[in-house]
């Protein structure tokens, strides 16, 4: 019982410390709350990759390098990938693994309240398109090992042209459609957790 209170202690100073987002510990999901609980000592660390990866993503949307969707697309892809990848580097892989779970489980609890993720509300297709990025991104790299910011972004980039990863099927309008092409209804999607969008490799166009 100490050793729980004293791991809940260190969690809730991490948190309060770190997160200039949330007001606090209270203020997560509860997915991401447990991680916290088992992983006290590297909350703040975790935290900043995280927020050093919303830059990184956000940088490399302004450019042609990628397909500038963060929703479904190659820097939503690259969010992941470059995420999960920084986490391990600095956490471990066990640590980046479970809390990249936490987010997905987080986003199921997203889709239950309606709340918006990226632009739009989570589905089961979405979830599965993160986690398999999230397993590239683990694969990049090892614990400690000495890889720059740049060289990161480049094997993250490539894996994507390479196909490695996974995105949803969408025209160039923007629109989803299903494997065989046909233009799925926004009306469709709404409140559905399961639906027919497509997931097709991350580089469509070779």
């Amino acid at each position: 019982m100490k050793k729980t209170l004293l791991l809940l202690f260190f969690s809730l100073v991490s948190i309060s410390n770190a997160q200039s987002k949330y007001t606090g510990f209270f203020e997560l999901s509860t997915p991401k709350k447990v991680w916290v609980i088992f992983h006290p000592f590297k909350a703040k660390k975790a935290f900043r990759i995280s927020e050093e990866t919303n830059k990184v993503s956000d940088s490399i949307k302004k450019t042609n390098v990628l397909d500038k969707d963060a929703s479904g697309g190659q820097v939503d892809a690259f969010r992941h990938a470059f995420w999960m990848a920084r986490l391990r580097q600095e956490l471990g892989k066990s640590a980046a693994r479970s809390l990249g779970k936490a987010h997905e489980r987080e986003n199921y609890k997203t889709f239950k309240k309606r709340k918006l993720e990226d632009g739009s509300v989570p589905d089961e297709i979405s979830s599965v398109m993160d986690l398999h990025n999230n397993e590239q991104g683990l694969a990049l790299v090892v614990k400690d090992e000495k890889v720059s910011q740049k060289e990161l972004i480049i094997r993250i980039i490539n894996a994507i042209k390479s196909g490695k990863m996974k995105i949803i099927k969408k025209d160039s309008k923007g629109n989803f459609l299903t494997c065989e092409g046909i233009v799925i209804s926004p009306k469709s999607l709404k409140g559905k957790w399961k639906n027919n969008k497509c997931l097709i490799a991350s580089n469509p166009k070779t």
